[in-house]
């Protein structure tokens, strides 16, 4: 995908991300595929189906960036967010990945079912989606008045100290290969396709189920191209060919003027799909005027997400105006959305974001925020589950509870009977 300028380069990438989003869009929404249902199944029910779909989109992602990394056709390695880092932030991914596994519980899913809600016409997602806009927006950009962010304000002095520097890349290839991980990224990736796919295919159930099967391929696949698509515009200019990337580092020696000139280079890098930092991209385009300099992969894909769910859900005839129940219910979503706009940054990424295009990626950062997801997730559910049986039990009552079905905690210590 080489072109001549650009800024048609430029406008390539983001059409391809915009359309791939679309194509998100209407399947995430018709196949019902939602990481919190997933979880939700899963703990409440002991249903796999939907986090089989989940871990479908993870091996077909995984597969995918293991094979043409291998074959050097997709760059990886040197991406936004920076996966796999030498710098390994584990009490971000596992404190982030937490909070937002909460808050995404008490929000009634994560980002993508929150732009997946907003286009079927859920008016509370969109108060959910202003709320981390606005959080994951100054999370890494200054408050107004001031140099400080709130990451910065709240999270910097005790949480990065406390990161791992490490001798390589974070990714399972690299720690385990040395100075030449191709070889072991390949093994690595393959091991964890495979096992995953076994895990997957063995349930009947499962292979029974279309919409299931449906949502992890295209899923994964969505990702995959999204880190294919990215690795591989190329813009020829003086006889050499650049990413979009590499043009803009060297903008000043090769561009005759700042005409189309994104206000980020950042963001032009290697990436795939993720939503809670777009989200908060989203707030700073409409601030600043729909400046078209702020326009990226991201904040597109939020746009094409939101446009094919509402495709789907006019298709489907499924459109419905949804508000708050009452204001016990606007108070957790307001929670809800909070934490996921503090844990989406801190974390790198939410459950598309590190769960998927992260973990496809094998980096161990991923891996963790992943496993601190599900945590947060199903620990909230327990909670919740606990509390709606027993309305005058304790919080405290509910959470050891909760941890003793979880097993973590000693069954001699549970406070709550089971109906």
């Amino acid at each position: 995908m080489n072109f001549e300028s650009f800024a048609e380069a430029l406008s390539f990438f983001y059409w391809g991300a915009f359309v791939s989003a679309i194509i998100l869009g209407v399947v995430v929404n018709k196949t019902n595929f939602c990481t919190m249902g997933a979880v939700s199944d899963m703990v409440n029910m002991q249903d796999y189906g939907r986090i089989r779909a989940w871990f479908l989109a993870i091996a077909i992602a995984t597969l995918g960036v293991t094979l043409l990394e291998y074959l050097s056709m997709m760059n990886v390695s040197t991406t936004f967010p920076p996966y796999r880092g030498t710098q390994l932030i584990f009490g971000e991914n596992l404190i982030g990945g937490f909070l937002f596994g909460i808050g995404m519980t008490l929000a009634s899913g994560c980002g993508n079912k929150t732009l997946i809600r907003i286009g079927g016409g859920n008016i509370k997602s969109i108060v959910v989606f202003a709320v981390i806009a606005v959080i994951a927006y100054y999370m890494l950009s200054p408050l107004p008045g001031t140099d400080q962010t709130l990451f910065s304000l709240f999270f910097y002095d005790w949480i990065r100290p406390i990161s791992i520097n490490l001798q390589t890349q974070q990714d399972i290839g690299a720690m385990i290969g040395g100075e030449n991980p191709a070889t072991s990224r390949l093994i690595s990736g393959l091991l964890v396709s495979i096992a995953l796919l076994v895990f997957i295919f063995k349930s009947a159930d499962f292979r029974s189920n279309k919409d299931n099967i449906i949502a992890g391929i295209v899923v994964g696949a969505v990702i995959l191209g999204g880190w294919y698509l990215s690795s591989n515009v190329t813009i020829e200019a003086d006889d050499e060919i650049y990413t979009l990337s590499d043009y803009y580092q060297n903008w000043e020696m090769i561009a005759d003027d700042d005409e189309g000139k994104p206000a980020s280079g950042r963001t032009l890098s290697s990436q795939s799909y993720t939503f809670i930092n777009p989200i908060g991209q989203t707030y700073g385009y409409i601030k600043d005027g729909f400046d078209s300099a702020l326009l990226t992969f991201g904040l597109l894909s939020v746009f094409g997400v939101i446009l094919g769910s509402f495709i789907w859900s006019l298709i489907s005839r499924s459109f419905r105006i949804e508000w708050f129940h009452d204001k016990k219910d606007f108070a957790t979503h307001m929670v809800g959305a909070v934490l996921m706009g503090f844990g989406g940054v801190l974390a790198l990424g939410c459950t598309i974001g590190q769960g998927i295009t992260g973990v496809s990626t094998l980096a161990l950062g991923s891996f963790l925020t992943l496993i601190a997801i599900i945590f947060g997730c199903a620990l909230t559910m327990k909670i919740q589950y606990y509390k709606m049986l027993h309305e005058e039990a304790s919080f405290v009552a509910a959470l050891t509870t909760a941890l003793v079905d979880m097993k973590l905690l000693p069954a001699s210590m549970r406070k709550l009977e089971d109906m």
